[in-house]
């Protein structure tokens, strides 16, 4: 079966460059200010193996990114490669893990990132009784300047890459010389099984993907630049990342664990003192307010098509009469953020968006494998992986071998969620049916 492109009135502007950038801004996020202490905390020194396994597993996913999207060229990036490949109920169930497990649970996690991050300073704001207070403050008030409209976007987004991507840079210039090479020997003792449990909780930092090719629609030359701008992106995130942590595991060794919160935040201060602590805590902090203020401002937007489109309620697709902007889409979103961040730990929280991201992931890799067995949905030469569909089943293995290290109540909820999910697409579809033929016309 043949599956034709959607006809778009979008530019294609978005190059080589831009993508990687994109994936460079996306993925380097929360989760590399926080997460060196935690993966140390189970493995010690031999952390450097789980941003091993994390590289390589996102590579083998990024090429078949590569080769699905060359071939799937609609806006849309991982819901139109699922749907294309498996259809509506698959492509149904890939676009809400994404915007509610995904996304939600991953705003959460960064609102809680923050708390911590900005704790080193104002120590309330990581409080139980602040807390709350904070996210509300937090949530609301991006939600507020997100309905009012936002001006110069791709300025901002330059901007927060800089403010997060200095202070990284000086913190491993400065600190090579800092490094003690006895931090960096594999005292623990470890199992296979302790890689796969941290790998789960690393691989939060090396999300973005699925947020870089969601304007898909508008590559310039989608066979040459998803391929090329997704695999220089994230190659420049895999050495940027292996630096830092090599960097804060040398200068703070066995303490790292003791970090938890901010292990940047204490190697930028024995670097640079209280001006490294500033530094630090700036970059981290605009940089989870730029990724929670973009979430807050595109992923609403999926809210508001499915209410358009009659899949959710039909206030979601509002539009304020002032701002025009999907303000109850807004609000909902945001909402939803707060919850989640004032009743989640950050370590559940992340294990949990990266299980879902993953089944998106996993999506998209079979979408790889099926799409090789159907006729072409584009015309001429596209972006094929080499070696057949090893790279794609390799890639689908150790994506299970990641989610088996899930726990029994996590594995339930995510099961629960796709329970859910589908008898709300089995609802949605036999109200559709029932409309159709209420309104069919009736033959005498």
């Amino acid at each position: 079966m043949n599956h034709a492109q959607p006809v778009e009135n979008l530019k294609r502007t978005i190059g080589v460059f831009g993508l990687a950038c994109a994936v460079v801004n996306i993925t380097v996020g929360t989760g590399i200010f926080v997460l060196p202490a935690l993966i140390a905390g189970r493995l010690g020194g031999a952390a450097i193996i789980c941003f091993l396994v994390c590289g390589l597993v996102i590579f083998l996913i990024a090429l078949c990114f590569a080769e699905v999207g060359g071939k799937v060229t609609g806006s849309g990036g991982t819901y139109a490669y699922i749907e294309t490949a498996f259809g509506p109920f698959a492509g149904f169930l890939a676009n809400n893990i994404f915007c509610f497990g995904s996304c939600v649970l991953s705003d959460a996690a960064v609102a809680n990132g923050l708390s911590q991050t900005l704790g080193h300073f104002f120590p309330a704001l990581d409080s139980t009784v602040f807390r709350p207070l904070f996210f509300l403050l937090l949530f609301g008030g991006l939600a507020f300047i997100n309905i009012r409209g936002t001006k110069n976007g791709v300025r901002f987004i330059v901007f927060t890459t800089f403010a997060k991507l200095i202070p990284l840079f000086l913190l491993i210039i400065f600190g090579m010389s800092h490094v003690a090479a006895e931090n960096l020997q594999w005292k623990n003792s470890f199992t296979f099984n302790d890689i796969g449990a941290a790998t789960l909780t690393l691989f939060f930092a090396f999300l973005g993907i699925e947020g870089a090719v969601t304007n898909s629609g508008e590559f310039k030359n989608p066979s040459r630049v998803v391929p090329l701008g997704i695999l220089s992106g994230l190659s420049f995130v895999l050495l940027l990342y292996i630096s830092i942590q090599l960097i804060v595991q040398g200068v703070l060794g066995e303490n790292l664990p003791s970090f938890k919160n901010a292990p940047l935040t204490e190697v930028s201060e024995r670097l640079f003192g209280y001006i490294g602590i500033t530094l630090i805590t700036i970059g981290a902090a605009v940089s989870m307010l730029g990724s929670l203020s973009g979430e807050i401002l595109a992923i609403p937007r999926l809210l508001f098509a499915g209410a358009r489109d009659g899949i959710l309620p039909a206030f979601l697709g509002k539009v304020h009469p002032k701002y025009i902007t999907p303000h109850f889409a807004i609000i909902v979103y945001a909402t939803l953020g707060y919850l989640f961040a004032v009743f989640g730990a950050f370590k559940q929280l992340i294990i949990l968006t990266s299980a879902s991201t993953l089944l998106i992931y996993l999506g998209v890799v079979l979408a790889t494998i099926r799409l090789r067995y159907r006729k072409k949905v584009v015309e001429g030469k596209t972006f094929t992986i080499p070696g057949g569909i090893i790279i794609p089943v390799l890639a689908t293995a150790i994506i299970v071998w990641i989610l088996s290290n899930l726990s029994k109540e996590e594995m339930i909820g995510i099961s629960i969620a796709l329970l859910i999910v589908s008898l709300v697409y089995v609802l949605v579809k036999w109200y559709k049916n029932k409309q159709i033929r209420r309104l069919a016309p009736v033959n005498d």
